[in-house]
């Protein structure tokens, strides 16, 4: 599958079809309605979470009961051009600072709605990338940032080699030619064999639902982003990096020393690649309900800061 994508264990559950309680809601975007979705209000405070490259909200079906259940308010994120979202035509409009723009629209919508709570915000993968430049963009308006599954800098490696490769035949049949082809490939790999079939229809549906111009943008700006950390690091906003053993994205070795640099607080999550809400959903409710619950509590001239 595409880099940032989902799909690199075969699991023996409904990963993306997980069951929940939240409702679609929609919040405006720079470019158009943002969908979501949201698990209410939650006592401890507020999480925004998006993911990454061809991802998209349902990614993390797996969080938002348990959660929920430990009193977050949980509220997940389609991207502009990614399934749900619709997204313009023009690949120059999904730049990681448009994007990240989009997210801290959303991101002051919830603060305005729980001035007083913990407002934490999450990336996974490219998602990562994206929450990392609205951090810098606005220090004061987050509690904290987790960096799921994510990287210093742009990707590189096997899984940009394979972006290289796709875009041809993106610019030449559009989502639809990629998807096939991606198909054709998964059918050398027996653990997309063993994916349910109602999961493999849903991932075939929202891969299908991207914008090509989104899936061009997206990808040059995933490969092409620039070392930031010691721009998030200067923020002082509280960090986790937490990855997977054998993340196969950016590798656990990057994502360790970044950790470093940051000052950040570090999990690996045992048994998972680079999906860690997909493939060890129990391992990462924990890790983040620690983290988030470690988190000092802001004062109102911090927050106005």
């Amino acid at each position: 599958m595409l880099p940032g994508g989902s799909e690199e264990t075969a699991p023996d559950d409904l990963r993306q079809l997980t069951r929940y309680d939240a409702a679609p809601v929609s919040f405006p975007g720079g470019a158009g309605p943002l969908a979501a979705l949201d698990t209410g209000a939650g006592a401890r405070g507020a999480v925004l979470m998006i993911a990454g490259f061809t991802g998209t909200k349902e990614d993390f079906a797996p969080l938002l009961a348990p959660l929920s259940a430990a009193g977050w308010r949980v509220v997940v994120l389609d991207q502009r051009g990614q399934y749900e979202s619709p997204g313009p035509d023009d690949p120059e409009a999904y730049t990681v600072d448009l994007l990240a723009a989009d997210l801290v629209g959303v991101a002051r919508v919830l603060r305005e709605e729980g001035p007083d709570a913990p407002l934490h915000l999450l990336g996974h993968s490219f998602g990562g990338i994206v929450a990392r430049a609205a951090v810098i963009a606005d220090p004061g308006l987050v509690d904290s940032l987790t960096l799921l599954a994510s990287g210093p800098a742009g990707l590189t490696g096997p899984r940009a080699e394979l972006l290289e490769h796709l875009a041809p035949l993106l610019a030449a049949g559009g989502v639809r030619l990629v998807h096939e082809t991606l198909e054709q490939l998964a059918l050398t790999d027996p653990r997309s064999q063993d994916v349910p079939v109602a999961v493999r229809e849903f991932l075939a549906t929202r891969f299908l639902a991207n914008t090509e111009a989104g899936l061009t943008g997206m990808a040059a700006a995933m490969t092409e982003e620039p070392d930031r950390v010691a721009e998030l690091a200067a923020t002082g906003v509280p960090v986790l990096v937490a990855h997977g053993d054998a993340d196969d994205a950016w590798t656990p070795a990057a994502q360790t020393d970044m950790a470093r640099r940051l000052g950040a607080r570090h999990e690996v999550l045992t048994g998972s690649v680079h999906s860690p809400a997909i493939e060890v959903p129990a391992q990462t409710v924990r890790v983040l309900d620690d983290f988030w619950a470690a988190v000092p509590a802001r004062t109102h001239q911090e927050a106005d800061a």
